[in-house]
């Protein structure tokens, strides 16, 4: 058998014309919502209808009455609707970017041969006539024929749904979205994008999720609960108010009620929380971790184990050939070169312990494509967790030889070597890997024989831990975060690496001990071993399963194929985007970028920093829901219970509808986004939040109840004292109205501070400092205050008014320290 005929594939500027011709490849995307369409779409919602039903019935009873002077009310109802439909579209555009942007760190990357040189590009820039070189855990991104298949089996089951995967042989065409499940191709694109079988099927795999996640569903059937609640109450008032005012007065009660309504519900919560979402995936993506899965951001705030991998991830992943212990090294590096799937040359294609080995033999003055030419391969086994070795057979001096690569203690068993012999290779290695290094032995026989093996020697192999990763440990263990480390290395490596970076423990446990100990021995060693050998990708998933069973939440590393049970079974699966397989990626809920463990640990910090800004606005809305629904229900029964009245007898309200809307548009909008960029540095300080935890605890309902209590009472304070200084009911109101608005911004402060103190948030000083000022413009334009049911107020009411936002802030700031104590200061506001 021949070696192929080298192949050479495009050059840049065929690629380029080619790109061009053809496109990129991609599959056909749906067009994008039009504008007018997503507008239209923020006013489907059943809180939207509560305000809709108002304007119509405001705008009614103005038509009714005559139709004179002009609707302000309803006019200032449709501006607020339109407004916040405007903030809603706004807010659809930047979440989709950043779900877009993320999407496109997500794409995969391929091997392509491009001016005779293997180099790593993104599949969407593939082109007819590109080669591609792809091994076990790819998904064939284009359709195409393969020149070479070194043992490949084919899962075409995504197409034909056959589950079996398919021999595959050089000449055979192999289709995009298929995944090579084992050996190694050579690939020649025939066809790309909407051309290919994939694209002509219009399926398409999504890279990043954007449905609903836990979090949000959870909110949305809170939010229901609520309004449910809510309409109750206010259809309840609106009956009792007609009947205490009389049916002249329907009208106004309707409105008062609709008014309750608005005021209790936190209308732009579902809003705030997807933006929230958004700009946290966003933050992790700049910090290297792309989130897949929108339900991973919950999940990760909860993670009480990770169980990484050591290679590439606690380590640099730079497999450097330290010492080569054989007696004939000659022979030795033969066979680390035959037995080796790399590419020459320094491309750096392939698994990163073969490309150490080839270096360091090209360094010894081997010439390793001049040798592969000499003997090609005529059978081989590919490497398999299974069995732990790999035999390459080639043709030397007119015979076969296989030469072998593979864990040292298995190949050790295989040879032709005396009990004292195999025992002082053993302890030799075994005293390598207390050290530190990764150990393989090398071995040949004859053809495709695998006993009976001559012994060549051990390569010992240095990945240096990476620098970062034991201060990102010890901030994992402050976290109340347990690090597992999960690898096939030998023991004495996993335990000597362990120690360097950081991770406590004197046991090893093996994948043998995780398939053969009983479930309730598995239980007690797994809560209490840290590092874990030898172990292969079932032993992973029986792992996962274990912690889960001791109340664990688990992120779990992994890269290859066989890692995707124990990723999907994982509560957080977390996927190499360097040296992952494509498989592995597409059930992950994380995707490494750097494939660094340290990034892990950064992903599980911004997750806890989404979900603690998440409570900081649920904290804020509803505190600042509820002091408007007790000035609004408290209010009018003292107006009724005084016999307070407006100029045409109706009841005095102490905020109108109207208002209630521009307070919420005002202070629940902006305000309550800019709480999604609070960073958090004190987060990792304290222990997981339990999976199940509600989305209030019991501090932030004591806030939300007595802050909302302490906010109305002085409104209602205000509402009293006014008139004892000489000023009318409608400066009274007017004042009420001013004070709510700015003591709900004020009240974004209190809401973010609990156990942690976050950094300076200036874009929050900025948006609070605006809104204040617009408030005092839109109160001081007779015009403007008009149309919201105010009256302009001189300067000594401002002041009071302006003190009293303050008392309030204070007093809410003094309940904090009782409600979260010992607090936790990282950062001054």
């Amino acid at each position: 058998m021949g070696e192929p005929a080298v192949v050479v594939g495009l050059t840049s500027s065929q690629a380029r014309e080619r790109l061009a011709v053809f496109g990129p490849n991609t599959l056909p995307e749906k067009a994008p919502e039009p504008l007018w369409h997503r507008f239209i779409r923020q006013f489907q919602s059943p809180l939207i209808y509560i305000l809709l039903f108002a304007l119509a019935f405001d705008a009614g009873l103005w038509i009714y009455e005559g139709a004179r002077g002009w609707p302000t009310e309803s006019l200032t109802i449709g501006l607020i609707l339109l407004l916040n439909a405007g903030l809603g579209v706004y807010q659809e555009f930047r979440s989709e970017g950043a779900l877009a942007r993320l999407k496109a760190m997500a794409a995969p990357q391929v091997w392509v041969l491009r001016d005779g040189e293997l180099v790593r590009l993104p599949s969407q820039e593939l082109v007819p006539g590109d080669v591609l070189r792809l091994e076990a855990g790819d998904r064939v991104p284009a359709d195409g024929a393969l020149l070479q298949a070194q043992g490949v089996l084919l899962d075409e089951s995504v197409l034909t749904g056959e589950s079996v995967p398919l021999d595959k042989t050089p000449g055979q065409e192999a289709l995009s979205g298929t995944l090579l499940v084992r050996g190694k191709a050579q690939l020649e694109v025939s066809r790309t994008g909407s051309r290919s079988n994939l694209g002509k099927l219009a399926q398409m795999l999504e890279q990043v999720e954007a449905g609903k996640t836990p979090l949000e569903l959870r909110l949305d059937r809170l939010g229901r609960q609520i309004a449910r609640a809510v309409l109750v109450l206010a259809a309840v008032i609106a009956v009792a108010g007609v009947l205490a005012e009389g049916v002249d007065h329907l009208g106004a009660m309707v409105l008062f009620a609709v008014a309750l309504a608005v005021a209790a519900v936190p209308e732009g919560l579902p809003a705030v929380l997807t933006l929230t979402l958004a700009l946290g995936v966003e933050r992790m993506s700049k910090r290297k971790a792309v989130v897949r899965k929108l339900a991973a951001v919950e999940a990760l705030g909860s993670v009480t184990v990770i169980a990484t991998d050591k290679t590439g991830t606690l380590t640099e992943n730079r497999m450097s050939v330290h010492l080569l212990d054989a007696p004939d090294p000659t022979r030795a590096l033969r066979a680390a070169v035959l037995a080796n799937d790399a590419e020459g040359g320094g491309q750096g294609a392939g698994d990163p312990l073969e490309v150490g080995l080839l270096a360091y033999a090209e360094a010894q003055g081997v010439d390793a494509r001049a040798l592969r030419q000499q003997h090609p391969r005529l059978g081989h086994r590919a490497f398999d967790s299974e069995w732990k070795f790999m035999r390459a057979t080639v043709e030397e001096e007119g015979r076969g030889v296989g030469y072998f690569k593979g864990a040292y203690e298995v190949l050790l068993v295989r040879c032709r070597l005396s009990p004292e012999e195999q025992a002082s290779w053993a302890e030799k290695a075994l005293a390598y890997a207390s050290e530190g290094f990764r150990v393989l032995g090398l071995a040949e026989g004859h053809g495709e024989d695998e006993e009976g093996l001559s012994f060549l020697g051990l390569v010992l192999f240095w990945d240096p831990p990476r620098e970062e990763v034991p201060q990102a440990i010890e901030m994992a263990r402050a976290a109340g975060i347990r690090v597992l480390m999960v690898t096939g290395d030998h023991p004495a490596t996993a335990l000597a690496i362990a120690h360097k970076i950081g991770i406590s423990g004197e046991r090893v446990l093996t994948g043998e001990d995780l398939e053969h100990y009983d479930p309730e021995t598995l239980r007690q060693v797994v809560g209490e071993v840290n590092v874990f050998a030898r172990v292969r990708p079932e032993h992973k998933l029986r792992l996962v399963q274990t912690l889960q069973a001791l109340g664990e939440v688990v992120a779990m590393t992994g890269d290859g194929v066989n890692d995707a049970p124990a990723l999907k079974r994982s509560n957080v699966g977390v996927a190499m985007g360097q040296r992952g397989s494509e498989v592995s990626r597409e059930v992950a809920d994380l995707v490494l970028l750097d494939d660094n463990f340290a990034t892990i640990v950064a992903a599980v910090e911004e997750g806890r920093s989404i979900y603690e800004n998440v409570q900081k606005f649920l904290r804020f809305l509803f505190s600042t829901n509820l002091s408007e629904v007790l000035v609004v229900g408290v209010g009018a029964m003292l107006a009724f219970a005084l016999g307070l009245r407006e100029a045409d007898g109706s009841l005095l309200l102490p905020l109108l509808a109207v208002q209630i809307l521009w307070i919420n548009l005002v202070t629940d909008g902006l305000p309550a986004l800019t709480l999604a960029l609070d960073r958090n540095p004190g987060v990792m300080r304290s222990p997981p939040k339990p999976a199940q935890a509600p989305l209030l605890d019991s501090p932030s309902l004591r806030f939300v109840l007595l802050s909302g209590s302490v906010k109305a009472a002085i409104a209602l304070g205000i509402l009293g004292v006014v008139p004892l200084l000489g000023y009318g009911l409608e400066e009274a109101r007017s004042a009420c109205f001013h004070f709510s608005a700015i003591g709900q911004l004020f009240f974004t402060y209190p809401s973010r501070h609990t156990r942690l103190f976050p950094s300076p948030n200036p874009v929050l000083h900025g948006v609070v400092a605006a809104g204040v000022g617009l408030q005092f413009a839109v109160g001081s334009l007779p015009g403007v205050a008009g149309a919201l049911g105010a009256v302009p107020l001189p300067m000594a009411l401002w002041g009071g008014i302006l003190a009293a936002a303050l008392v309030a802030w204070g007093l809410t700031e003094g309940l904090n320290r009782l409600f979260w104590r010992p607090a936790v200061r990282d950062s001054v506001r």
